[in-house]
């Protein structure tokens, strides 16, 4: 199965509101493994960027301004997540700025019937907790200590780790190898108690003898 983690950084929190991506991340994922594939822009928004959002990402308004317009990469990501599934944290955040970038250089919304949510995912397992990316990344060991600021590249990665775990990730493959290990040591168990239990017979003198006088017959 061919999956795609995705986020993205913005200007601002409502492209009603004039605020544009200025950052695509995105994985290819199979069969929930790490392909290695993936799709990186930073984007020109075509305006500044707001104080307040710069602190959460570090992404300045002087960085992006020689980066591609959207509508410069869009056929590529567009290709890129076509087919797959998309996994991302508070979908429906990324995909109103998606689906408004497209609708400004008049293409079609991303029409995907296969998205996963993983903040929904999360707050389903666990009910009453936090479900931010940081909080899942300390309850799942998984390491984000380089995560001083936001980035969609970076985010997708973290958010690539706890998808595993939130599909029962390292456990479940735990136990699958338990599960092998221990059914392969009871077939050995079986085997070795099979030979144990080989009963030998030797013939006697006379039932040798005999038997060597029915070949000479059968040979005659």
């Amino acid at each position: 199965m061919r999956e795609i983690i995705l986020d993205t950084e913005t200007t601002g929190l409502d492209p009603n509101d004039g605020h544009r991506i200025i950052e695509i991340g995105a994985l290819e994922m199979k069969n929930k493994v790490l392909t290695g594939a993936k799709f990186h822009f930073y984007i020109n928004p075509e305006r500044s960027v707001p104080q307040e959002a710069y602190r959460i990402h570090g992404i300045s308004t002087e960085f992006l301004k020689d980066r591609p317009l959207f509508g410069q990469i869009a056929n590529d990501f567009l290709k890129f997540i076509e087919g797959a599934a998309l996994v991302i944290h508070n979908a429906g955040f990324d995909m109103k700025f998606l689906n408004h970038e497209l609708s400004r250089i008049g293409m079609a919304s991303i029409d995907h019937l296969s998205i996963v949510d993983t903040l929904a995912m999360a707050r389903k397992m666990f009910p009453g907790q936090k479900a931010n990316l940081d909080a899942l990344c300390r309850r799942f060991k998984v390491d984000n200590s380089l995560r001083a600021y936001h980035g969609a590249l970076k985010d997708a990665k973290l958010l690539a780790e706890v998808y595993v775990e939130l599909c029962g990730g390292r456990q479940s493959s735990f136990s699958m190898q338990t599960k092998s290990t221990s059914s392969n040591k009871e077939q050995r168990l079986l085997r070795n108690a099979a030979r144990d239990k080989t009963i030998v017979i030797k013939p006697s003198t006379e039932e040798l003898e005999e038997h060597r006088l029915l070949k000479t017959k059968i040979q005659d």
